[in-house]
């Protein structure tokens, strides 16, 4: 990306190098954790500490089915002004007392280090190697990853792809009071603290509302506008697109807008870059395809463009010692299509499949850096069962889940204490049929919204032990992340 100065890169190497050195003493690997809004980061994180902690289920994870993990357990993070993953409250959350239910997401970055005794495959190994390996997982949201790309363009570049995107269904509804309300704005006038803020609002309504699961779109950026966390009130994310060319004039509306688009880059978007997304060694991104699957053609093709986006933001490459030197690279980048749970695994490939062709092209253009990218489906905690179930003389593959208290299914309203059967149908069986107009979903289509509450962790054997959660593939995707990093 051309958005970094000399002295930026400069920056960004030394840290690299320092990261790079600071390995060979005491081996560490960043993990970044990211996604859209909902994927399901926390539960991933919160999943895969306790399961390493408590030695869950985990057949396909190579280091501990060779029963070669000693044992796991969470350090102080080395990361002084990054806010703790707050692990210990999710979990709670998740086997909570007065009732089980899903941790709130992620809104801001954090970080959490979790270090693994192990014993070395082969002879030299183990006598060259310590045998403890930390793994420091940063958890970040998605929208401030679609945030990067704005590094590269001017206020009139964004402003001009903002205004164009609202030309499409569904936005062009979804922006109609913002638009509405620009079109009464004169970007060459007096610049107007109050008609700022009435534009900032209602250009974060329209981002909000692109995000409800009827239309469940992906590309929302500036991604601080639905996540504000500190900055909320702040002239940073107090502004909007306009419809503008040429320089501003001083004083003006434009200029105003334009001054504030520069400070957000400069002042979020790029210390985010610097200080935190440049240093990731490996990443996972998690992706409700199944959202997306069931607003529609059009969602589906926003995420592509979204997926495409944040891939063009990382820089993958091999680990080596002159890749440390000019800026580390992420050599592992994982695409996880989640909540497989809310479909029979019969589907899970097509699932799996989906996501690849979402992303295949981006990775296709990223083939020649020497990184690897793989693509899975899975289920960090999984919610459901499956059972086949005998419907009018037909044996359907079904799941079987406790909805959320709340939730409908037609005429019913469920209680959060019911169990209830449900036939998920199944996914197309050729990936491009997600883009036709009438493409398949799931039956019923309230499937694809129903929210089940999180299943109680379960011995691992009929005596007394540790607990853990099921899961989907969970395994599979800490095998591709870290696993080769523990031999």
């Amino acid at each position: 990306m051309k958005f970094t100065s000399l002295t930026d890169e400069a920056y960004i190497a030394l840290t690299g190098l320092t990261d790079y050195a600071s390995d060979m003493i005491n081996p560490t690997l960043r993990l970044g954790v990211t996604g859209l809004s909902r994927a399901g980061k926390t539960v991933f994180i919160t999943s895969l500490v306790h399961n390493l902690v408590n030695g869950g289920k985990l057949p396909m994870f190579a280091p501990l089915a060779n029963k070669r993990i000693k044992k796991a357990f969470l350090q102080p993070q080395p990361d002084d002004d990054v806010p703790r993953f707050s692990y210990e409250q999710h979990l709670e959350a998740l086997l909570g007392k007065d009732g089980r239910h899903w941790p709130s997401s992620t809104n801001r970055i954090s970080q959490l280090r979790l270090t693994i005794e192990y014993e070395p495959e082969g002879f030299l190994a183990r006598n060259l190697s310590s045998g403890v390996f930390n793994i420091d997982i940063v958890d970040y949201p998605g929208e401030w990853l679609l945030d990067l790309p704005l590094l590269d363009l001017t206020y009139q570049e964004w402003s001009q792809q903002a205004l164009l995107a609202t030309q499409k269904a569904p936005r062009d509804v979804i922006a109609k009071p913002w638009l509405d309300y620009l079109s009464t704005l004169d970007a060459d006038a007096d610049e107007d603290e109050q008609a700022v803020q009435e534009a900032a609002k209602l250009f974060t309504q329209y981002l909000t509302d692109c995000r409800e699961d009827e239309y469940a779109l992906s590309t929302v950026p500036p991604g601080r506008f639905i996540m504000p966390g500190d900055l909320a009130g702040s002239p940073l994310i107090t502004f909007s697109p306009l419809d503008v060319s040429g320089s501003a004039r001083r004083g003006s509306l434009h200029a105003m807008m334009e001054r504030r688009y520069n400070s957000y880059v400069s002042r979020v978007v790029k210390p985010f870059f610097i200080n935190h997304f440049s240093r990731l060694d490996r990443q996972i991104v998690l992706v409700d395809a199944l959202a997306a699957l069931n607003a529609g053609p059009e969602a589906v093709s926003d995420l592509k463009n979204a997926l495409g986006d944040i891939l063009k933001c990382f820089r993958p490459g091999n680990t080596t010692f002159i890749n440390a030197i000019l800026g580390k690279k992420i050599d592992r980048i994982l695409f996880a299509a989640t909540k497989a749970d809310h479909l029979h695994h019969t589907s899970h490939d097509r699932l799996e499949n989906i996501l690849r062709y979402l992303v295949k092209d981006a990775m296709d253009r990223s083939d020649a850096s020497g990184a690897m990218f793989d693509v899975v489906a899975l289920s960090a905690i999984r919610a459901t069962k499956e059972k086949v179930i005998e419907h009018d003389g037909e044996e359907l593959p079904a799941i079987i889940g406790i909805p959320e208290s709340g939730q409908k299914l037609g005429d019913d309203v469920y209680d959060g204490q019911e169990e209830i059967a449900l036939f998920p149908g199944d996914l197309p069986e050729n990936p491009n049929a997600v883009f036709a107009e009438e493409a398949p979903s799931q039956e019923p289509q309230e499937n694809g919204f129903m929210k089940f509450r999180p299943p109680l962790a379960k011995k691992l054997d009929r005596g007394a032990g540790p607990e853990s959660f099921p899961h989907i593939r969970l395994d599979k995707a800490m095998n591709f992340l870290f696993g080769d990093r523990l031999a």
